[in-house]
């Protein structure tokens, strides 16, 4: 069996759970999320724990049954505490800085990169150098904070750009190293 799918999720207190076929509706004090999952998997509710059940040993359902069980779990940690990344920038001149709820950045380009978030997702600038991107879906907090990264990845010759917090960018030798 799964590692993953057998281990059961804890329920914190004031998360409810509605299951129906194929369908999971998690409801906190942060918000509601839904998650859609395979009908041949069964998701019980015992002992304040959530426990995902396959029928057999096909390959889709092995398949399925860890997915399915990571995806209630993110999204029952979502509702309860939420998710959010960090990002750093790093450059001469490189800096972020928050227009009302759209953040705007300089990256060394001809105009100013404004990002709006959707809807869902809290983007903070507490430093002109720090971005933390925050919400409830683990999926969308992350495929901004990629989407942001992306507008300008570090350089792998001087280090400039948007990264992760904590992320390492090893700096490749210029043309001087060559000789």
């Amino acid at each position: 069996m799964s590692r993953i799918g057998r281990s059961p999720i804890p329920l914190p207190k004031g998360v409810e759970l509605d299951v129906r076929r194929g369908h999971v509706t998690v409801k906190g004090p942060k918000g509601t999320l839904e998650v859609e999952f395979s009908p041949r998997l069964t998701v019980a509710i015992e002992n304040g724990e959530v426990l995902v059940q396959r029928p057999g040993d096909a390959r889709s359902d092995r398949a399925q049954h860890g997915l399915a069980r990571s995806l209630i779990a993110n999204a029952v940690i979502g509702v309860s505490e939420g998710f959010s990344k960090n990002l750093e920038i790093q450059g001469v001149g490189y800096r972020c800085a928050m227009k009302g709820s759209t953040l705007e950045l300089s990256l060394g380009f001809s105009h100013p990169v404004v990002v709006e978030p959707p809807a869902g997702i809290t983007i903070v600038a507490p430093e002109p150098t720090k971005i933390t991107v925050s919400g409830i879906d683990k999926q969308l907090v992350g495929q901004v904070a990629a989407n942001i990264r992306s507008l300008r990845a570090p350089d792998s010759y001087h280090g400039k750009g948007v990264r992760y917090q904590g992320e390492y960018v090893k700096l490749k030798p210029g043309k001087a190293a060559a000789r």
